[in-house]
C-alpha cells in the first residue's frame, strides 16, 4: 500500500467528516444534552458513531461497486460531491453571520437505557440530512478515491465521527460555556466552511482533468 495515498485519503475522509458533523442538529443536541445529565452517555455515543460508520461503509462500498470502472461516472460523482460541498460552505458562511446557540435544557428526570438509545436511533436515522451526508456525500467522495484507499478514508471518516461524539458526550460540562457564546459558532462555522470548500476544490479540479 502507498502510505502517502493512504495518508491523503485518510485526511480528505476526517476533514470532509469533521466538517459535516459539527453543525448544530438535533442528533448533536441530544447527545449533549445526555452529556450534561451524565446518562447513558457511552451507549449514546456508541450509537450515533456506528450508525454514522455503517451509512459511510454503505455508501462508499454501494457506490464504488456500483459504478465499478466507468471513470466518466466516478468524475461526474466527483464534480456532484464538490458541488454540494461547495453549497454547503456558503450556508455555513451564512449561519456565521447570524451565529447562535445549542440549547441543552433538561427536565432532570433520568430515563430508561432503552428509550434512550431508541431516541438516539430515531433522531439519527430518521433525518434525511444523515444519508445525504453520509451515504451520498462521504460515499461520493469515498468513492473516488484512488484504488484501494477507500479503507483508509472510511478509517479517517469514521474517526471524526468517533471523536466528536466523544468529545460532546464526555466533555459537555466543559463544553457548555464555548457552546453559549454565539461568536464560538461564528469561528466554527467559518472554519467548516473552509475545510469544505479545501476539500471541494481539489475534487472538482481532478474530475473536470480526467474527463
Amino acid at each position: 500500500m502507498d502510505t502517502s495515498l493512504a495518508l491523503a485519503s485518510f485526511l480528505v475522509g476526517l476533514t470532509l467528516m469533521a466538517s459535516l458533523i459539527v453543525a448544530i442538529g438535533a442528533q448533536n443536541s441530544f447527545v449533549l444534552r445526555q452529556g450534561l445529565r451524565r446518562e447513558h452517555v457511552l451507549p449514546v455515543v456508541l450509537a450515533c458513531t456506528l450508525v454514522d460508520a455503517a451509512l459511510m461503509v454503505l455508501g462508499v462500498s454501494g457506490l464504488a461497486s456500483s459504478i465499478g470502472e466507468s471513470q466518466r461516472l466516478l468524475n461526474a460523482l466527483g464534480l456532484v460531491g464538490a458541488l454540494v460541498l461547495f453549497v454547503y460552505g456558503v450556508l455555513a458562511l451564512r449561519r456565521a453571520l447570524a451565529p447562535h446557540v445549542l440549547q441543552t435544557h433538561s427536565d432532570g428526570q433520568a430515563a430508561p437505557l432503552g428509550r434512550v438509545v431508541a431516541q438516539v436511533l430515531s433522531i439519527s436515522l430518521l433525518n434525511p440530512h444523515v444519508y445525504l451526508d453520509t451515504v451520498v456525500l462521504v460515499g461520493a467522495v469515498g468513492a473516488r478515491q484512488p484504488a484501494g484507499m477507500q479503507g483508509a478514508f472510511l478509517l479517517g471518516s469514521c474517526l471524526a465521527s468517533a471523536l466528536w461524539f466523544a468529545t460532546l458526550g464526555f466533555g459537555a460540562r466543559l463544553l457548555t460555556p464555548l457552546f453559549a457564546q454565539p461568536a464560538a459558532w461564528r469561528v466554527l462555522d467559518v472554519l467548516v466552511a473552509a475545510m469544505m470548500w479545501a476539500v471541494a476544490w481539489p475534487l472538482a479540479t481532478q474530475s473536470l482533468t480526467l474527463f
